[in-house]
């Protein structure tokens, strides 16, 4: 009599586990249909920066940088202008650039010391050099990220990333430096592209 209670309880118990695999996999069926899955779009939202480019060439002490005439592709996705801060006054530009890797266009005039070991993630100065835009760069090359590095009067422009030499040579190339009307009226001077990022 033990063993018929047994095998029935048991019987209801596999009963009980069927039904209920029965209700969860057509619930997890729709939710996967109905849920956005799809890993072939990129997650990185583009943003756009004009207005924070704008504030931050009226607030910067020196001409801040910015690209003009990049070709597509490019997409914009970080923008931040501090004015003070352990580095000086820093102004930060990224990018994904076709190949979705990173560019970034970062800018301080504190101690190129130790803005450049954080701009580059560490990356070690070589003795090569890169012509773009009318300027020298310095080039770096890192674990994590490569760079090319100008140093002006007061200020060090860094474009780095992840992103091939050429990528990074077409940003550096691309790099308007221009400083704005001043916030009190005063007119402050502006830079030609192929000018010093110092202004």
């Amino acid at each position: 009599m033990g063993d018929v209670a047994g095998r029935d309880g048991k019987k209801q118990k596999i009963r009980n586990m069927v039904l209920s695999m029965a209700v969860v996999i057509p619930v997890a069926w729709l939710s996967y249909l109905f849920i956005p899955h799809d890993a072939g779009k990129n997650p990185v939202r583009t943003i756009g920066y004009q207005v924070e480019l704008n504030a931050a060439r009226r607030a910067a002490p020196y001409a801040v940088a910015a690209p003009e005439g990049l070709g597509e592709g490019w997409r914009a996705t970080s923008v931040r202008y501090e004015p003070q801060s352990k580095m000086g006054s820093v102004w930060h530009l990224g990018f994904l650039d076709p190949q979705t890797q990173y560019v970034g266009i970062e800018q301080s005039n504190g101690s190129p010391a130790v803005f450049l070991d954080d701009a580059t993630q560490q990356a070690e100065k070589t003795d090569k050099t890169v012509q773009a835009g009318g300027l020298t760069w310095q080039r770096y090359e890192g674990s994590r990220y490569n760079a090319l590095v100008h140093e002006g009067s007061g200020v060090t422009t860094v474009v780095t990333g992840t992103a091939s030499l050429e990528r990074l040579t077409e940003m550096a190339a691309a790099l308007k430096v221009e400083k704005t009307q001043s916030p009190e009226g005063t007119p402050s001077a502006s830079a030609a592209p192929s000018a010093t990022p110092a202004g």
